[in-house]
């Protein structure tokens, strides 16, 4: 039988000294029955390991430990301390921030080191998306450019490209967004409107994008446009770096329901794109396109499991600080979510090590992301739920994240949407048409 072994990268999930005695009492309860069902279906979730064995072993090597420990080690030396309120404020923090981290290389963690990065491994980038979770860290403001941006302009871009964008996208002094969803195409993506029409020395662009995060601070947005009306639906899409900075193009905040406005519509009008923007060829977008979602979800699944961790331990305390750790029903919906979490962060590390092994993302990314909306609107609702009458208020930790989780399911793609991939490329199911 296939084993699994994580020996490194549990970090004691269920070592949760801090936590009541009775929450424990319920994970201990539950953890037996998680531990058969891995052991039954382990020879079917894995054929293969990373270190060329029979194994699924993410035991982390000499090199990997010595990486944890001086991220750790410099992460508590430079932490930037307690973000602050505000937008703006924010925005200038989390810049600052990055600014700090790429004077160490660990902005752009993963990029070649001869575009300013460390050349970083898929498994220290996953050590790094835990560490930064772990100390509570904010995110690098150009985050998109770094995650996606970078990376694609590094794959597909021309050498004038890389040399232009990159370094701006390391620094945060060119902020980038994506403008790929629209009114009527979302999940459907290659459905978009969006019309890029060939002038001299370039494009104009007329549409309309949705959802379209930090385009209001954004320099540049990675933009699909269809330039082929007569091909068929994934084909005649260019991809396109469009400058935000023009006449012809204006972002609207969307107000959300935590009051924030972290998303946009993006409206274009006889934008101007030259032809030394567009990335790949003319009509061949789509494929850069999937190379930008890959790189969306890689690396991040076993950060967010622990983002989860960190705050079932507050949910814990509060639980402890209300005097319900006793409480039968408490305990057993704390122990559930404890469970579900750790499945989700062995899916994590199952699709890492698929990304590891065959060099692109298997369907287990749409796992994770359902499990993690469902497991974090669940978290939620229970948290404020044990709250009573207090958790009507809107001013708490935990009400806020009540309401900015009823995008876990949308954002990144619908729950639906990831069902469907798991269903046809899974299960092999029929399309639906």
């Amino acid at each position: 039988m296939t084993h699994l072994r994580f020996p490194v990268m549990v970090h004691g999930f269920f070592d949760m000294g801090d936590f009541s005695q009775g929450a424990q009492a319920a994970v201990d309860q539950c953890t037996h029955a998680l531990r058969v069902a891995l052991d039954r279906t382990a020879a079917q979730a894995v054929q293969l390991g990373r270190r060329g064995g029979s194994d699924l072993d993410l035991t982390l090597t000499p090199e990997e430990e010595q990486f944890r420990t001086e991220l750790r080690a410099w992460l508590e030396k430079n932490h930037p301390g307690p973000e602050p309120e505000g937008a703006e404020e924010s925005f200038q923090f989390r810049r600052a921030w990055q600014r700090r981290m790429q004077q160490d290389r660990y902005a752009g963690l993963t990029w070649p080191e001869e575009y300013g990065g460390r050349g970083a491994t898929l498994m220290q980038s996953a050590i790094f998306n835990e560490e930064m979770v772990r100390a509570k860290v904010p995110s690098a403001a150009n985050v998109l450019g770094l995650v996606m941006g970078g990376p694609v302009v590094i794959a597909h871009g021309t050498d004038e490209q890389k040399r232009r964008f990159l370094e701006p996208i390391l620094s945060a002094d060119e902020i980038w967004c994506q403008g790929f969803s629209e009114p009527d195409a979302g999940s459907d993506l290659a459905s978009l409107k969006t019309r890029a029409t060939k002038v001299d020395g370039g494009w104009k662009i007329s549409g309309q994008k949705v959802w379209t995060s930090f385009a209001h601070n954004a320099k540049w947005c990675m933009l699909l446009a269809r330039t082929d009306p007569e091909a068929k639906k994934h084909e005649g899409i260019t991809y396109f770096l469009m400058d935000m900075d023009q006449k012809g193009v204006e972002a609207r905040p969307l107000r959300q329901l935590t009051g924030e406005s972290e998303f946009n519509e993006v409206f274009i009008d006889d934008a101007f794109v030259p032809d030394e923007n567009v990335v790949g060829k003319p009509g061949q977008g789509w494929m850069v396109a999937i190379t930008t979602l890959a790189l969306e979800r890689a690396g991040l699944s076993l950060g967010s499991a622990v983002a989860i961790k960190i705050q079932l331990r507050e949910l814990a305390e509060m639980i402890r600080e209300l005097g319900k750790d006793r409480d039968p029903a408490v305990r057993q919906k704390f122990g559930e979510l404890c469970v579900k979490a750790e499945t989700m962060r062995l899916n994590g590390a199952r699709g890492l090590s698929q990304v590891i092994q065959h060099g692109v993302p298997g369907p287990e990314g749409s796992l994770v992301k359902i499990q993690w909306a469902e497991i974090n609107q669940a978290m939620t609702e229970f948290a404020v739920g044990v709250r009573g009458v207090e958790g009507l208020l809107t001013d708490t930790p935990w009400s806020y994240r009540l309401l900015r989780a009823r995008a876990n399911s949308i954002e990144g793609g619908t729950s639906e949407i990831q069902k469907n991939i798991l269903a046809e490329r899974v299960l092999m199911l029929p399309r639906l048409r």
